[in-house]
């Protein structure tokens, strides 16, 4: 098979996104991605992240493909999930205890922690408003860790969050106790669906 026309097939399988790692899994030479972009067929985004001319670039995404551990948290994953208005001044990730963030906070982004035995919990692919998908967590792992004292979210945009998600159709309150009594945030979470259930 023509290896450009199989990384341009997977460009397109990708809304315009191809990264390098990709052509390694399908054995083609990275050498084609350099020969494309030398065409014109594609630009070189980031770092092992090439996209079509006419796609938008999309930072989530470099993100994630250049921090593989950080997960989208936070008022980052707010934003995903619809639960919020606000987009995020700086992105939100979380990274397994012990991961060197001293990178990923010279691109701005504001980075949590969290134990090995509960970092993978909640984490779902979800789509970037340009469309790839990246790591996030669920939206209710992710009112757990806002309502964890920690994360210093203020408090209008954490009874907003919880609002829209009660309204939302997809919602799963059994699932939000669960993690709620695991995160240690029932007593913080009952007067809030208290008042919007």
């Amino acid at each position: 098979m023509d290896y450009t026309k199989r990384i341009m097939e997977i460009v397109n399988a990708n809304n315009g996104y191809v990264t390098s790692l990709q052509v390694t899994k399908e054995s083609i030479p990275r050498a084609y991605l350099k020969i494309l972009v030398n065409k014109g067929l594609l630009e070189r985004s980031d770092r092992g992240i090439y996209i079509l001319p006419t796609t938008f670039d999309d930072e989530m995404f470099n993100l994630q493909n250049r921090f593989k551990k950080g997960i989208f948290s936070h008022e980052s994953a707010l934003f995903l999930h619809d639960l919020t208005d606000r987009t995020p001044i700086r992105y939100t990730m979380t990274f397994p205890v012990g991961y060197n963030t001293s990178s990923v906070k010279n691109e701005n982004v504001a980075t949590y922690y969290s134990v090995k035995n509960r970092y993978e919990i909640g984490v779902t692919l979800m789509p970037t408003p340009v469309g790839p998908k990246v790591r996030v967590y669920n939206a209710e792992r992710t009112l757990c860790d806002l309502l964890q004292k920690r994360s210093n979210t203020d408090v209008q945009v954490l009874t907003e969050a919880i609002k829209r998600y009660v309204q939302q159709s997809n919602k799963d309150i059994p699932l939000l106790s669960k993690y709620a009594k695991l995160f240690k945030v029932e007593k913080r979470l009952r007067p809030y669906l208290e008042v919007l259930l």
